[in-house]
């Protein structure tokens, strides 16, 4: 299966490599060992470091960072599919803006900033639909799924 990660110049936003950062700061900035991020498992939840392009009020181009948990709904070496749990604060406003809460999240453990292990229950009421949109893959094109 081939996949790309998001980029800044396609889909105005992108994950910060957590490992570029702790390597940066080592003794302020911690990042799970790296057998743990390797091992993430379905239904584990890990944290990520989202850079989003957004418009400010004046029309300029503006970049945030923010902080956001992805539950891992998909393994696909080297890749895993998170469905993020939240909605981004830069773009809270922008329903066309793929970034939304409980889309597909496509990352690399260099990506993972934190693992968790959200309730069973918030784990399987996730699960239980289809996310609001995929990211591409190499064998289906597009970005969104259409509902059942």
């Amino acid at each position: 299966m081939s996949m790309r990660l998001p980029s800044i110049e396609l889909d105005f936003w992108r994950l910060v490599s957590g490992e570029a950062r702790h390597a940066e700061a080592p003794a302020s900035f911690w990042i799970p060992p790296l057998a743990a991020r390797q091992g993430l498992q379905i239904g584990q939840a890990a944290k990520l470091i989202f850079e989003i392009e957004s418009e400010n009020e004046r029309g300029e181009a503006e970049r945030d960072t923010e902080r956001m948990w992805v539950v891992v709904a998909e393994l696909a070496p080297p890749y895993f599919i998170g469905r993020l749990t939240n909605q981004p604060e830069a773009v809270a406003g922008d329903t066309a803006f793929y970034l939304k809460m409980d889309v597909e999240v496509p990352f690399l453990p260099e990506h993972v900033i934190d693992i968790g292990q959200p309730p069973e229950a918030f784990v399987r009421l996730l699960f239980s639909e289809v996310p609001k949109e995929a990211w591409p893959r190499g064998d289906r094109p597009g970005n969104v799924i259409e509902p059942a």
